[in-house]
């Protein structure tokens, strides 16, 4: 079975690449690899920025409210 790419609607066999082409094909991967990484981190800090979020105005109605909304 040939090592198939798909770029756009095409689909390429890799076997015929040159060196270069596959050095690129090996940077591409590399490069989409690490932006599913930056992608995943991005999600998980948003997440914790939205529970900071969530602490400070949980405290600053507690304070208003004169008890507590935390579930400590």
């Amino acid at each position: 079975m040939a090592n198939v790419i798909k770029l756009g609607d095409q689909e390429y066999n890799t076997d015929s690449l040159s060196e270069e082409s596959k050095a690129n094909l090996v940077s591409l991967e590399f490069a989409t690899a690490r932006i599913q990484e930056l992608q995943n981190m991005q999600a998980l800090l948003q997440r914790a920025k939205n529970s900071y979020i969530d602490s400070i105005k949980n405290e600053i109605l507690s304070n208003k409210a004169g008890f507590s909304f935390s579930n400590d």
